[in-house]
């Protein structure tokens, strides 16, 4: 079959302007390593002038930013300025932002992400694990909390997406989550990050794979893979990429980069040469739709 050469859709990039710690987590707060690896080399602005040298000749021509760890007591500004951009370089083409699910100020929050024609969708980032280290969620029930849920509710509500970054053993919960919420559209981050890499919780990845997948309204991005394999190949990609889609299917997975995170463990040609190769039997309608068109049609681009 052809090697892809089509247009792509980035389903998952990042932007920031450090300064004034308004990404903590880069700044003042930043740990020296992380599980998807050292974080000194992103601790440096990344401004969509990088972007567009990271993907220079891939054939990129949308893109969808999400949520960069920003000031959670303002964040609107990380729209506001996003917007910005879009509106003198004409990308990025959507945004997810973030929003403090379960607190009394989401409705406002939410109202003033609206105002910007850039937002597509919310962002919650609920991973738990009993390791600290692969841990960005304080709480282990966070998705079973009645004040979360009635948030996701009004999340749907102003026909906003969830995304949702959560560990593997997490996927029986984003389930009931779908379950509860059909007319929801949920999007989870990353492969569902399986972040233990055992032939154990290999399995249960997949278990929770194949469950997750029969909910209709829950898409997965393909993307950032060597988070948790820092030495990755082809051949260790290829059981999560192809698991991914023998159970979604090709009209609910969308390759992504998640750059620049991703950087730290290759170029983004290198990471999407990878996702070319190991689909590259597939028909081309196929590979239009995981790589670009499922992307536009989940985010409305």
């Amino acid at each position: 079959m052809p090697w892809y050469d089509g247009p792509v859709v980035d389903a998952h990039h990042h932007l920031w302007k450090l300064g004034d710690n308004r990404y903590p987590w880069l700044e003042r707060e930043r740990r020296e390593t992380m599980v998807f690896g050292a974080t000194e080399p992103l601790a440096r602005n990344y401004l969509i002038e990088d972007y567009f040298d990271d993907i220079a000749g891939q054939n990129v021509i949308r893109s969808v930013h999400v949520e960069a760890g920003f000031d959670r007591s303002d964040p609107v500004a990380e729209t506001r300025w996003l917007q910005s951009i879009a509106d003198r370089h004409g990308w990025p083409h959507g945004a997810v932002a973030w929003a403090p699910l379960g607190e009394p100020d989401l409705p406002a929050i939410l109202r003033a992400h609206r105002q910007y024609p850039i937002v597509r969708g919310i962002r919650a980032v609920v991973s738990w694990h009993s390791d600290p280290a692969k841990r960005f969620s304080a709480r282990a029930d966070l998705m079973q909390d009645p004040a979360w849920l009635a948030s996701v509710g009004a999340v749907r509500d102003l026909g906003l997406s969830l995304d949702l970054l959560v560990n593997g053993h997490q996927l029986g919960d984003v389930h009931r989550l779908a379950c509860a919420f059909p007319d929801l559209t949920i999007i989870v981050n990353h492969a569902g990050s399986p972040v233990d890499r055992d032939e154990a919780a290999m399995r249960r990845w997949q278990q929770g794979i194949s469950l997750l997948a029969e909910a209709p309204n829950v898409a997965m991005k393909i993307s950032d893979l060597c988070a948790y394999d820092h030495a990755w190949s082809v051949d260790s990609y290829r059981p999560i990429v192809t698991g991914l889609i023998e159970s979604f299917g090709v009209d609910r997975c969308m390759f992504a980069s998640d750059f620049p995170v991703a950087k730290l463990h290759g170029s983004f040609r290198g990471h999407f040469d990878a996702f070319r190769m190991i689909t590259s039997d597939l028909p081309l309608s196929c590979l239009s739709r995981l790589f670009c068109e499922n992307a536009m049609k989940f985010y409305r681009l």
